[in-house]
């Protein structure tokens, strides 16, 4: 038999969806690259997180046949989370903090050349043919791994309603993949830099956010609501003194006198 339903309950689980504009992405700074920590560049980057995903993780299984005469049965044998996040950044003019960032991050886990044992009489260059890359170890000391920081927190404008937010945290976090940017002489448009971010697993993590009650005003009577706008008067608010008027009085004008003739104020 299907449930009955009030007009109430379908507010209350129907008319407050959860929306995909609102969100926040922290980004993790690995100790070489500790320059890049502070509200001017970390910060401003991470505000410039214009879309991520939330992940999404699946079960691998294996086939029991033999159990039982015509039946098929599936075990889960271990989790399977998604190998890599995609980021896109809005990129700022002139400094272009997201791409810079992240180059600088992959140039750092390829170990360019010129970091390491250099060839006095020969020094290498990255124009050189060639030119090679040793990479670093990810974890320890130098590691080009962050154990933690990524975080994706999910939650909504009317927050402090109550109902909490989605905080997913991200392990063993570095850059994967930097996306190819096209730009050319068209219509210009937001350039946007896109950078997969490859880690083993997420966390994620409710956090309860506290309720703040905002009073509600009762909406007034409308035939009241008429009256008070025809005097002029808003709800709440006290009749005005309206000023009285002012007295004109025109300025007195000298008829015209004929040629000849005295003029009124020379007759005594």
């Amino acid at each position: 038999m299907p449930s009955i339903r009030t007009i109430s309950d379908i507010k209350a689980n129907l008319l407050r969806p959860a929306t995909t504009s609102h969100f926040e992405v922290e980004i993790p700074i690995i100790p070489a690259l500790n320059f890049w920590k502070g509200a001017d560049k970390q910060g401003q980057i991470q505000l410039l997180c214009s879309e991520a995903s939330l992940p999404g993780s699946n079960l691998a299984t294996f086939d029991i046949n033999n159990d039982r005469m015509g039946v098929t049965e599936k075990h889960v044998h271990r989790r399977i989370f998604d190998d890599r996040i995609d980021l896109t950044f809005y990129v700022d003019a002139g400094i272009y903090k997201p791409i810079q960032f992240f180059e600088e991050w992959i140039n750092y886990i390829t170990s360019p050349a010129e970091d390491g044992i250099q060839i006095p009489n020969a020094p290498l260059q990255k124009e050189d043919g060639n030119y090679f890359y040793r990479m670093r170890y990810p974890q320890g000391e130098g590691g080009y791994i962050a154990n933690q920081g990524l975080k994706v927190t999910k939650f909504e404008k009317d927050q402090s309603n109550g109902g909490g937010a989605l905080e997913y945290k991200f392990v063993n976090v570095f850059p994967l993949a930097i996306n190819s940017m096209p730009v050319s002489y068209d219509a210009s448009s937001l350039l946007k830099c896109t950078v997969s971010m490859s880690y083993i697993r997420y966390i994620v993590k409710s956090i309860p956010t506290p309720t703040i009650k905002v009073p509600m005003e009762r909406n007034p009577d409308p035939i009241q609501q008429a009256q008070q706008n025809s005097v002029n008067i808003l709800p709440g608010q006290a009749q005005l003194a309206m000023p009285k008027p002012v007295d004109l009085i025109p300025p007195y004008i000298t008829p015209p006198v004929p040629p000849g003739f005295p003029r009124p104020e020379t007759i005594t």
